[in-house]
């Protein structure tokens, strides 16, 4: 199957997502991918992400597969979700101005949480793998959890209310 480019806007022009906003001032940028139950992204950690010298910084990392985790839910399920619990496992250092490939799959789903594995890898050696659980919140429960209003380009991910 030919991946199909998930689309970087679908939050709006505005969205101030860390991860994946292309005017986030100090964010990510990333872009994401969707291949049957995969969903993927390629990325290069820069100077400014490192701890130790050359190595990209471990919780920067988790915040890397946390993002990956968070667009699996949209790509293979069409819904945002929020971050839960996590558990990481930082198997080598991701290093720095080497491209990082990352991947979520979908293990375990039920109608209000998702369970995501992760994974991490640069020259084809795994560097990190993440269990992340997400809850999928209906709109009222959203907006609890913000303090406020939901977003309008956000509301048609929300999931459904029974």
């Amino acid at each position: 199957m030919t991946a199909i480019q998930l689309d970087p806007a679908l939050f709006g022009a505005d969205s101030a997502c860390f991860g994946c906003s292309p005017t986030h001032p100090i964010g990510f940028h990333l872009r994401f991918e969707k291949e049957d139950d995969v969903v993927r992204t390629r990325f290069v950690p820069h100077q400014q992400l490192q701890g130790p010298p050359g190595i990209m910084h471990g919780g920067l990392v988790t915040t890397l597969g946390d993002e990956i985790a968070a667009w699996t839910i949209i790509g293979l399920k069409g819904r945002f979700g929020f971050t839960a619990s996590l558990s990481a496992k930082l198997e080598r250092p991701v290093r720095i101005g080497v491209e990082t490939v990352g991947e979520g799959r979908i293990v375990r789903d039920s109608s209000r949480v998702v369970a995501i594995n992760v994974e991490l890898r640069q020259a084809g050696e795994r560097c990190f793998v993440g269990d992340f659980n997400f809850v999928l919140l209906d709109r009222d429960g959203a907006e609890r959890l913000l303090g406020g209003p939901l977003p309008e380009s956000w509301s048609q991910f929300a999931r459904k209310a029974p």
